[in-house]
């Protein structure tokens, strides 16, 4: 899977997209939010790792999502 973090303006927050390996958009939630049912996508047990991967992310580089 791939993560990319996509900068807000003006009254838009910050926002997180989650892509599988064909590019096809499995998730999409506020920067600011935690993600609700990590279970979905394999990622649970993993939300502070996530979290912490979130917050120092650079905004629109796509990066291979691996915790």
């Amino acid at each position: 899977m791939y993560i990319i973090k996509v900068k807000g303006k003006a009254k838009i927050p910050d926002y997180i997209q989650i892509r599988d390996e064909n590019f096809v958009l499995v998730a999409y939630f506020r920067a600011d939010r935690p993600m609700k049912n990590v279970e979905k996508f394999g990622l649970e047990g993993k939300e502070e790792a996530l979290e912490a991967l979130i917050k120092n992310l650079p905004f629109g580089k796509l990066q291979k999502l691996e915790l």
